[in-house]
Parts: C-alpha cells; sequence; structure tokens
C-alpha cells in the first residue's frame, strides 16, 4: 500500500481506537495509560494479565473493554475446585446419535476474562496454554479453533494471598503484557465516590468496534515499519538481561518478539506506520518484566515485581537511543 492509500485508513484506525479508549474512559477513572497498555494488547493479538491488589478495578477494566466491542464474551470465575474442563468444555455421550458430542466451554469467546486466575489450581491454570497459544482447544485428539480475534483478559491477586497458586513460568509467558492498576488519585477517587455505584457486570453494552475492525488493526499492525537500527536498540535492552546479575535467567528470543509486536501496536495506536525508540522503552517492563525472575526474589510478591521492573529500567537508561 502506497504512503498516499495508506494515510486515510491510519486515521480511520486512530479515530476507532479514540472511541474505544474514550467509552472505557467512562468506567475507569484517572487511568489512561494502562487502557492505552490494554488497547496495544488487543492491537498486537496478545493477552493481558492485570496484577494489583483487590478492589483497584482490574474486573471492570476487563468489562469495560468486552462491552465496547460487538465480539463474544465470557467470564470465568477461577476457583481452586475449577476443573480443566469447566474452562475448555467436554465431550459428552448423545443417546440420539449414539456417539460423543464436544459441548464448548466459556473459553469458545473472543474476550475471555480469566478472573482471579491464580485462585485455581496448576492443573487447570495449564488448560488455558494451548488456546493461548494456538487459539484452539485439543480434546480427545480432536482440534476445536475459538473465535477470532481471541484474547484472554487474566486478573491476579499478589501469590501471597491466602489460597492462591503462582502461575509457572510457561504461563506467563504466554502474556503479552502484564499490568498493575494502582490506586487512583485523589482526584480521580473523589470522581468516583460521586457516582452512583455501579457494579462491573451491569455495566450495559455499547459496541464502537466490531470484530472485523479489530482483524483489520492487527493485520496493519504486523505490517508497521521497524527500522533496522530501532530493532538493533530493542535487541540490546533484551540480551541485555541475559548478563543482568539482577536476573536468574534473561528475557527469551520469544519476549523479544513480543516486545517488537507490542511496539508496533503501540505506533498504530499512535497514529504511525513506523516505530520509534518511545514504543520500545515505553512498553518494555510490561512485556518483560513478568518474563524475568530476581536472582534474589523477596519474600513479597509485589516487592519481587518493583526490583525486576527497577532493573529494566535501568537496563533502558544506560543505551543510548537510536539517532
Amino acid at each position: 500500500m502506497t504512503d498516499s492509500a495508506q494515510a486515510p485508513v491510519m486515521a480511520d484506525t486512530r479515530q476507532t481506537l479514540a472511541r474505544l479508549g474514550t467509552n472505557m474512559r467512562q468506567y475507569i477513572k484517572g487511568k489512561d495509560e494502562v487502557i492505552e497498555q490494554v488497547l496495544v494488547g488487543l492491537i498486537a493479538g496478545g493477552h493481558v494479565l492485570i496484577e494489583d491488589l483487590p478492589g483497584v478495578g482490574k474486573t471492570t477494566l476487563a468489562y469495560a473493554l468486552a462491552r465496547s466491542m460487538d465480539c463474544a464474551f465470557a467470564r470465568i470465575q477461577f476457583t481452586s475446585d475449577l476443573l480443566p474442563s469447566d474452562v475448555t468444555g467436554v465431550a459428552i455421550y448423545d443417546e440420539t446419535v449414539k456417539e460423543f458430542v464436544f459441548k464448548k466451554g466459556p473459553v469458545f469467546a473472543n474476550i475471555v476474562l480469566a478472573d482471579e486466575i491464580n485462585r485455581a489450581t496448576p492443573k487447570t491454570q495449564s488448560a488455558l496454554l494451548e488456546v493461548m497459544d494456538r487459539a484452539r482447544v485439543t480434546i480427545d485428539g480432536e482440534a476445536h479453533a475459538v473465535g477470532q480475534p481471541f484474547m484472554v483478559f487474566a486478573t491476579q491477586n499478589p501469590v501471597d494471598y491466602e489460597g492462591t497458586f503462582p502461575l509457572p513460568e510457561s504461563q506467563m509467558d504466554r502474556f503479552l503484557l502484564r499490568l498493575h492498576m494502582g490506586y487512583p488519585s485523589e482526584r480521580d477517587e473523589l470522581e468516583i465516590l460521586r457516582q452512583a455505584r455501579l457494579g462491573y457486570d451491569a455495566i450495559a453494552p455499547n459496541p464502537v468496534v466490531t470484530r472485523s475492525e479489530v482483524a483489520q488493526w492487527q493485520a496493519l499492525a504486523a505490517k508497521v515499519f521497524v527500522e533496522e537500527s530501532v530493532l538493533d536498540f530493542l535487541l540490546k535492552i533484551v540480551t541485555a538481561t541475559r548478563t543482568e546479575t539482577a536476573f536468574r535467567a534473561g528475557v527469551s528470543v520469544r519476549g523479544g518478539l513480543a516486545l517488537r509486536s507490542a511496539a508496533q501496536a503501540r505506533a498504530l495506536l499512535q497514529g504511525r506506520d513506523f516505530v520509534i525508540p518511545e514504543d520500545v522503552t515505553s512498553l518494555a517492563p510490561a512485556v518483560l518484566a513478568h518474563r524475568l525472575v530476581p536472582a534474589h526474589a523477596p519474600g513479597d510478591a509485589l516487592e519481587a515485581r518493583r526490583v525486576v521492573e527497577a532493573a529494566l529500567r535501568q537496563i533502558v537508561s544506560r543505551l543510548p537511543n537510536p539517532a
């Protein structure tokens, strides 16, 4: 596509994304950066993990996104007694046809909210591994594709809370971004207090985006240009984590590819068809931190997260930006 032909497409995309963000901000106050990062995950075709203390709006954020899109939405409340088949579905023998028929589980949706994912046992958590990686579920040797677009939006409380199970590294690696809500500012919280209380499940559907538009964004993002010097800059960040003594092991090749995809998505969100160094640096902590383990991990999960993110910021600050 020529530059003159692409300009209107980029302009339309930015306007539609702006509408989506505006719709979400009706319910999420003072968290523009978090909303932007969620949209980056959507555009990049990745999955998002929101990890924070209870009651700061994690589930409301997921509902705000889902209700703003013309997509199938499912919420799964993860608990210690949840079974893998409760997530993926199960083959049931049908007497009328004398054969097993697959009954789809709630994971067969476009936006899947895995609420408090770390309250489920590791066996149930692992039920999401294939579908997050391949967008399909295999039951009794038969593969069943989920809808497109497909995004898992998971929430979790810190693992030092009673009754939680830490997500294994293989599961964490499936998430493109790990985000944190944090408390709102006093000004934003005062606005929240002024409003009539609205439960997240009472958010009315108000779709401003269609599935085809999301598919178009994802196709456009994959074509966003990444100049060689920016790629080299990104690689320096990734390789630096492999020699940094603060980490037990560095970021994998998959992590580097994830950072590139996220940077391309952010560029598109900003209305550009090329990546700049800021796209990389602004997303590095959200994309890479959950793929790293501190060499001397504090007992507190939140503190361990801060240690990793601080070390990442130091790595980025030491590298000169591409000219």
